[in-house]
């Protein structure tokens, strides 16, 4: 076999690897989650069976309203969800400016910096998004 039908290979198997790997992590993160839910189930159950009252039990963290609730506690799922968005739109925005001054200075006559304004663009529509889902006093 030629060295060519080895990078060829490579070629496919990385981004194959890749997107196994990330539905594969998916698929293991909502088990755990699902795996969570039901223990604080089981575990609220026993404690109904052992005589507590359910109005003075806790509520479910990360079951019930998986909207509002995350990790750290309650109600700040969205802001969560919003500062990685945030993060993700900065970090997009900056890759996209500096693609552009890159390919300016490679070659200024020539209009090839216009290919940053993709992922520009990609990280203002990200920085708006977070902008939207960002938590609001009620």
């Amino acid at each position: 076999m030629s060295h060519d039908f080895f990078s060829f290979a490579i070629l496919f198997i990385i981004p194959i690897i890749a997107v196994t790997g990330g539905i594969t992590m998916g698929i293991i993160r909502t088990l755990g989650q699902q795996r969570m839910a039901e223990l604080a189930r089981r575990e609220r159950i026993a404690a109904i069976e052992r005589g507590m009252d359910p109005d003075k039990l806790p509520p479910l963290a990360g079951v019930e309203g998986y909207e509002d609730q995350s990790y750290g506690g309650y109600g700040n799922g969205r802001l969560r969800r919003a500062h990685g968005l945030m993060i993700g739109g900065l970090i997009t925005v900056a890759a996209g400016i500096g693609m552009m001054i890159l390919f300016y200075s490679i070659e200024p006559q020539k209009q090839h910096y216009v290919i940053g304004t993709i992922p520009l663009l990609v990280g203002l529509a990200l920085l708006l998004s977070s902008f939207v889902i960002w938590p609001r006093k009620k």
